[in-house]
């Protein structure tokens, strides 16, 4: 008997196909018009089977997240010593964890008047606020990331944020599910005003242009730590420094696998006197131990100014630290990973000084944390995140990371340069397009110039708050028609 459409296995299909496709909106290849349509067509279901709302929502994030986060298995299984099944089970328990938050949004969408395109975007997008939070915060492929930097809904970017953009971007996909010629009207002009923003120049160079030279070492993360390759570690690196001329140099995250205090004096003597020489900087990723003995992920500035520390703010759960050491403290020795209990650093560092710019680092995870980089601004006038993607390699997750940082550039009108072990090391204008960018798993040095830049954008000045305001406003007006028109209470 050949199944109906409107079937259960059918919708579930759907959904699940729906979810896995939209991931082909994100980086790498970067098809920013799918999302529009797979959120789209999921809406079409909330609208048409209200009653499997939250098991579409949860089907769909299933898709979603196991086809978007599967690199995760390679850093489980190659990296972090865990068998082939035990990585499977583990990415799979992961995304089936991820994909609660849009079976959230499903069963309220089920249960409340959500006719309205504006209230399913506004409950889209509270259920990826909730995600970029909760247990510290997972906001890997937040729907606004895909529209970054080509589509016209990107010039709202300034504006609100990866939110806003998530909201607009929701909000268009809720429209073409259901359209009227109101509706498209609205739609046209919101995609012709993104257009117009994107003409606007929220801030302005204010510095004559630095010469720059990012490092990508290319050391393979399955030998990084051993001690056998330390010194040809050293080596590379200083080789690479030697040769620069650029007035600022920057490094990966712990680009010597070394704590602070166990690095040769003369070996940190010999890069900080060549960056004297030319009156230029170092910018390195390096752990440290402090004197009570705690462990912290570190960024040290070398050279023509005075020793400056940033340490890492935002750590990664189960990467850096493990939450609940009571109930998974045992993981540690599971998943290998070493350096894997540092402390965090102050949530309110300032900015770094660096030949006379005023620089906001963050390491790693943090550069997606749009409202955490904004704590420097608008002192600062240059961005840099120093990474170590080779945990993920060769898989979309290095794309998928610097179109956060892409994000970051074009929310802040800022430069943002990232200098990562093994790619993809970039620097990004601050309208959030890759000015240039070094092969993946290439030992190179990408050479350019930046201006450091002034000004604020709205979303400096405001952050997440406006969008997430109106949005909460949104879905607590239908709770409360919802409420009062019982008999009405269907999406």
């Amino acid at each position: 008997m050949p199944l109906r459409a409107d079937s259960p296995v059918v919708t579930t299909l759907l959904a699940i196909l729906a979810g896995a496709v939209c991931v082909f909106g994100f980086a790498p290849t970067g098809l920013w018009w799918l999302p529009l349509l797979s959120l789209a067509l999921l809406f079409r279901l909330w609208r048409r089977y209200p009653a499997r709302g939250a098991w579409l929502g949860w089907c769909y994030g299933m898709g979603y997240f196991a086809s978007g986060i599967s690199w995760l298995y390679t850093s489980l299984h190659e990296y972090g010593g865990m068998s082939a099944w035990l990585a499977t089970l583990a990415v799979a328990l992961f995304s089936a964890f991820l994909a609660l938050f849009p079976a959230l949004a499903g069963w309220l969408a089920a249960r409340t008047f959500w006719r309205a395109p504006l209230l399913l975007a506004a409950g889209w997008v509270l259920q990826e606020w909730v995600r970029s939070w909760v247990f510290t915060g997972f906001p890997w492929l937040l729907l606004g990331y895909s529209q970054v930097p080509a589509s016209p809904l990107a010039g709202y970017d300034p504006i609100g944020g990866v939110f806003l953009l998530s909201l607009l971007t929701a909000w268009s996909a809720a429209t073409l599910q259901a359209p009227t010629r109101l509706s498209l009207s609205a739609l046209v002009a919101l995609w012709i005003a993104g257009l117009g923003l994107q003409q606007v120049h929220w801030t302005h160079p204010d510095t004559a242009p630095l010469t720059v030279s990012l490092l990508q070492g290319d050391i393979a993360q399955d030998v990084k730590w051993q001690p056998e390759h330390l010194t040809s570690t050293l080596e590379r690196y200083e080789r690479m420094v030697l040769a620069s001329h650029a007035q600022l140099v920057v490094l990966p995250e712990t680009a010597f696998p070394l704590l602070y205090d166990q690095i040769p004096p003369v070996y940190l003597q010999v890069l900080a006197d060549s960056a004297r020489m030319r009156q230029a900087d170092i910018l390195v990723g390096i752990p440290e131990r402090d004197r009570q003995g705690h462990y912290f992920n570190s960024l040290y500035s070398l050279g023509t100014s005075p020793l400056q520390i940033y340490r890492k703010h935002h750590l990664v759960p189960f990467g850096e630290y493990v939450p609940l050491q009571s109930l998974f403290g045992s993981l540690l020795q599971l998943l290998q990973v070493p350096m894997a209990d540092f402390s965090r650093g102050s949530a309110f560092q300032p900015p770094l000084r660096v030949d006379g710019l005023r620089v906001a680092p963050d390491i790693c995870y943090e550069d997606v944390f749009g409202n955490e980089i904004i704590h420097a601004l608008p002192q600062a006038s240059l961005l840099i995140n120093i990474t170590n993607d080779a945990w993920f390699g060769r898989s979309a997750a290095p794309w998928q990371h610097a179109q956060m940082s892409q994000a970051r550039a074009l929310e802040t009108g800022r430069y943002m340069l990232r200098a990562t072990n093994t790619g993809l090391t970039a620097i990004i204008a601050p309208d959030g397009r890759l000015a240039a960018t070094l092969p993946l798993f290439t030992a190179a040095t990408l050479d350019g110039q930046v201006r450091g830049y002034t000004g604020t954008t709205p979303y400096v000045r405001f952050g997440d708050t406006p969008v997430l305001a109106l949005a909460a406003l949104l879905l607590g007006s239908a709770f409360w028609r919802a409420r009062r028109s019982p008999s009405r209470n269907r999406a």
